[in-house]
């Protein structure tokens, strides 16, 4: 004996299929990768920390630069590559996204083995 033929579940629009929901920390993790491609010298990786209310981010990012550098010019690029970064893989909007630099390395008190030493 056969059972009977299923018949497909009724057909519900798409904005009714509830949503999607990004984790505050997925969307850190996409700022840190992206302020990481920004930068132009290889050092310590970026921290990101990341307030998501509906579709908006608001972005802090770490930063660790050397010096002398235009900080401005470096800070600019890492708010530009975060922000796209954000809406071309979260589709969400970034308002703003700040900076904050917690460490300069001066090019000049590196050592030879690639170290460096606090500025004071």
């Amino acid at each position: 004996m056969s059972s009977p033929p299923r018949s497909a579940p009724p057909r519900v629009d798409a904005a009714e299929r509830g949503a999607t929901r990004i984790a505050d920390r997925v969307v850190a993790k996409i700022a840190a990768q992206a302020a990481r491609e920004a930068l132009t010298t290889p050092g310590t990786p970026p921290h990101a920390t990341v307030t998501v209310h509906h579709d908006i981010a608001r972005v802090r990012v770490s930063l660790e630069l050397d010096y002398p550098s235009d900080l401005a010019a470096q800070c600019a690029a890492v708010r530009r590559q975060v922000a796209l970064r954000i809406e071309e893989y979260a589709s969400m909007s970034v308002p703003e996204v700040d900076i904050d630099i917690e460490h300069l390395h001066s090019t000049r008190s590196r050592t030879a083995t690639g170290r460096d030493r606090r500025l004071r």
